[in-house]
């Protein structure tokens, strides 16, 4: 059976804008519902993490409206060759169509371009679908690192890209 989704348009924004913004706090009242209440990281966004050289911000738009969004950024300055993936999400309305895939692909292609080797990133277990798209795309789960580690609510993930 054919897609007939309308296609996706990846563009690099930055982070600040009204769109980037819209997804970024849908996305926070999403996490927060699932869990019940905030966790750790998922409402202190900050745009300025991912206007950093070596990072960038991507918004997916359908139709000229903003309804995926993700970003990489440098996991840290000591560690040149690794890219951490955050703010991954797409709005309800438009799941199941393949946007996220394509968001992943674009990262890792633009992590890549930037001279990184490897992408990290974190998720919990009440993300399933989350954990579904990141291991059939190549993700392996990997030792807790940075602000994760010791928190066994946490699922850090590793690519060689």
């Amino acid at each position: 059976m054919p897609d007939n989704s309308p296609a996706l348009q990846i563009l690099r924004v930055d982070p600040r804008e009204p769109e980037a913004a819209a997804l970024i706090s849908a996305m926070t009242a999403e996490i927060t519902a699932i869990y019940d209440h905030k966790i750790d990281g998922a409402g202190n966004f900050k745009p300025e993490d991912v206007l950093v050289p070596g990072s960038g911000f991507v918004v997916g738009r359908v139709g000229g409206r903003a309804v995926a969004c993700g970003a990489f950024r440098p996991l840290s300055p000591e560690i040149a060759e690794i890219a951490e993936i955050k703010r991954m999400f797409v709005d309800r309305e438009h799941r199941g169509r393949g946007y996220s895939a394509a968001i992943l692909r674009a990262l890792e292609r633009m992590a890549g371009e930037c001279g990184y080797t490897t992408v990290w990133l974190e998720t919990r277990p009440l993300q399933t679908a989350a954990i579904a798209l990141y291991e059939k795309g190549g993700y392996v789960r990997i030792s807790n690192y940075g602000m994760y580690v010791g928190k066994g609510e946490c699922l850090c993930y590793g690519k060689e890209l």
